[in-house]
């Protein structure tokens, strides 16, 4: 498994979830730094790392941040992403103050249509070449 350094973080998504590599797109083009790797929840990586920080290998419905040898889920990993990307995403990160059971209701609402909205494909994305380094498998 790729050896992070201190200001780096991995992000682990839904493969097949059209939304959600759509969101890894838009965090490819918004990370100029390279803070984020990225790995599938179904994939190898993805499950060692979710065995790892004690969470269910059979989790899909949330995307998930680990960082600095901690492990976010739903809408925590989501503006601990957004702090970290160029422009104006880090002004989002003011919404940590919402209660996370708050937050969360608007996510989870998102997670649980979002096959019916943006659609599932078939196979993981594959990566451009000038971002494959960037996953971890």
């Amino acid at each position: 498994m790729t050896k992070l350094t201190d200001d780096q973080a991995i992000v682990l998504f839904d493969g097949v979830c059209n939304l959600c590599s759509g969101a890894v797109q838009f965090i490819l083009r918004n990370d100029p730094k390279g803070i984020f790797r990225f790995a599938s929840l179904q994939s190898d990586s993805g499950q060692k790392l979710l065995e790892q920080h004690s969470l269910p290998t059979d989790i899909i419905s949330t995307i998930v941040l680990i960082e600095g040898g901690r492990s976010y889920t739903r809408s925590t990993a989501a503006l601990r992403i957004a702090r970290r990307l160029r422009g104006a995403w880090p002004l989002a990160y003011a919404a940590i103050i919402i209660p996370a059971p708050l937050r969360n209701l608007g996510y989870s609402f998102v997670a649980r249509n979002r096959y019916r909205w943006f659609g599932k494909a078939e196979h993981c994305m594959l990566p451009k070449p000038e971002y494959k380094a960037r996953f971890l498998d």
